[in-house]
């Protein structure tokens, strides 16, 4: 994830994180799912304060770009219906479960294929 703070902006820093990051998601450079930085970490790594980077992902979250999954972190929020979130939401903790497990991406992918096909068989 690549973002620069200008000092001569006239936006304030908080606007400046939250169209960047809101940017990024819409045009794909962060991809659905993508898990973004902590706060803290975020904040550190621009020179900001850690209020400014949360009141820019409380805006963002807002606006239904971000989505804060507990302890898990803050991801880039599907785009689309609530069914299609869901789902994506669903995929992404499914793909680091079997990962956790040690399962292989082929494993994994073969597991999906086995669910859905019975799922819809009945």
């Amino acid at each position: 994830m690549s973002l620069k703070i200008r000092i001569d902006d006239s936006a304030p820093p908080y606007e400046q994180v939250r169209a960047r990051i809101s940017e990024q998601a819409r045009s794909g450079a962060l991809p659905v799912g993508y898990r973004l930085p902590t706060v803290r970490g975020l904040a550190e790594s621009l020179g900001l304060a850690v209020n400014t980077v949360a009141k820019a992902y409380r805006a963002l979250e807002g606006d239904g770009v971000i989505e804060t999954r507990g302890r898990n972190g803050t991801f880039v929020a599907a785009a689309g219906s609530a069914a299609q979130r869901e789902a994506s939401s669903a995929a992404q903790a499914y793909a680091e479960r079997v990962r956790r497990l040690g399962l292989g991406e082929d494993e994994a992918l073969a597991a999906v294929r086995d669910a859905v096909l019975a799922a819809y068989a009945g």
